[in-house]
């Protein structure tokens, strides 16, 4: 296998010395991905240069792999004719998201060049909410009639299958297209040519409507370990399917979304190296902004304080430790939560399960905690007995609190709309730093009597 790099500087030594025919017969063994990575770091003349070189085919596949950047350089220099050509060879669903990515200049010559069928279902799609199985669906498959005898669907398969997206399963509805079951290729290849359908298909469907939310519908191929999965409308007709290199890309962007959402990041999808300054600034200060103005409470806090720790000063050495700890703990148990919100593994109306088994969790860390904290501040730090107590009861309950905190802020952010990604550890951490500063306080205030 030749290495990437050795690949460009071989396909480059072949531009300059307009070798194109040799040049064309190496870029047509590589796989549609690798072409487009391989796009990344060539210039823009090249890019135009090679793509022209590509069988029809495998110019639509890479064309639909490349950076949305590319694909406009690639559509502004494109005649009419050259567009038109790419476009009738992609799936709807991907010329929905080339759409949704290209500016409105751009998106006006795509329609253009469009046929009239094509503009009515990619205007039918876009109209479904975002984010919903309806946005991102194909309408390029393969059904059939319960009625078809194998032979018959065998025909069918071939006069419809080039332009499908998949046939690997094809689903049977009725004379009005309702959802009836489905019948896998296997099936059909290894059966009488005059069985029936209806005899062989199966007829436990499991399918999702237009207006499911997208990150559920991609759970579900993992849940049953699907390729394809058929959309219907809310009067049951199969409107479209969801195949499982769209699942992949929705979990992906949601994973993301939520990483950057904890980070406390505006999501984007622009790739990191691709952003400006400005756009990297810009996804990050707003949220900086507010987490420092919220952090301000704890300063109050301590101000409030200062005579208790004017006669107490050795308290002030173990204020960064109760709350990083505390923040530390509720962050534990805030991202375990977003994580199972997020597979589906946990639902609002667990919250009592998650609490009561989180408190036994936190008491146990507080407990270990305290222990080894108090040894350590009595033989190393040879601070008086109640200052000992002070630190550790405060952080039992700071561990305590905050793993209920971080465990249930997810739950109710998700209760009423809100991401539960956006309830992460620097939200988490405000909060507790906060409650585990009145604590540490108000326990100083009882022991030690200030």
């Amino acid at each position: 296998m030749i290495k990437t790099t050795d690949l460009e500087n071989q396909i480059i030594e072949l531009l300059e010395g307009k070798k194109y025919k040799e040049l064309k017969e190496i870029i047509s063994t590589i796989n549609p991905y690798d072409l487009a990575a391989l796009f990344e770091d060539l210039p823009e003349k090249n890019i135009i240069l090679l793509f022209r070189l590509l069988p029809k085919d495998l110019a639509a596949e890479t064309f639909v792999e490349m950076n949305p950047e590319h694909q406009k350089t690639l559509i502004e220099s494109f005649s009419d004719v050259e567009l038109k050509e790419v476009i009738d060879e992609l799936y709807i669903d991907d010329m929905v998201y080339l759409i949704e990515e290209m500016p409105a200049n751009v998106v006006k010559r795509i329609l253009k060049n469009s046929s009239e069928y094509d503009r009515k279902i990619i205007n039918q799609i876009l109209n479904y909410p975002q984010d919903s199985a309806g946005s991102i669906m194909t309408t390029e498959f393969v059904s059939l009639r319960s009625d078809m005898t194998i032979a018959d669907a065998i025909k069918r398969i071939r006069q419809i299958g080039l332009d499908s997206e998949t046939f690997d399963t094809c689903y049977v509805t009725d004379n009005v297209n309702h959802l009836i079951g489905y019948i896998t290729i296997r099936t059909i290849i290894l059966s009488d040519d005059n069985s029936k359908i209806e005899d062989l298909m199966e007829t436990n469907v499991i399918s999702v409507n237009t207006h499911d939310d997208q990150e559920e519908v991609a759970h579900l191929f993992g849940k049953y370990d699907l390729t394809v999965l058929p959309v219907v409308d809310n009067d049951n007709r199969l409107v479209g399917i969801v195949t499982v290199d769209d699942a992949w890309d929705v979990l992906e962007k949601e994973t993301t979304e939520d990483i950057e959402l904890m980070a406390a990041i505006t999501p984007s999808d622009t790739p990191y190296l691709k952003k400006t300054i400005f756009e990297i600034w810009r996804s990050r200060m707003p949220w900086l902004l507010l987490l420092m103005i919220s952090a301000t409470f704890t300063g109050l806090i301590i101000t409030r304080f200062e005579d208790a720790l004017k006669a107490y000063v050795v308290l002030t050495a173990y204020i960064p430790m109760l709350m990083d700890t505390g923040g530390n703990s509720g962050s534990q148990s805030s991202v375990t939560i977003i994580r199972g919100l997020s597979l589906n593994e946990i639902e609002f109306g667990d919250i009592l399960k998650v609490l009561w088994k989180e408190s036994r969790v936190a008491m146990l860390c507080g407990i270990t905690l305290a222990v080894v904290n108090f040894a350590k501040l009595m033989v190393f730090d040879k601070v008086g007995f109640g200052v000992a107590v002070v630190v550790n009861l405060t952080l039992l309950l700071t561990v305590i609190i905050a793993k209920m905190v971080g465990s249930t802020l997810p739950m109710l952010a998700k209760k009423i709309g809100f991401d539960p990604a956006v309830m992460a550890s620097p939200f988490i951490t405000t909060i507790v730093d906060a409650i585990s500063l009145i604590l540490y306080f108000a326990i100083t205030g009882m022991i030690l009597g200030l």
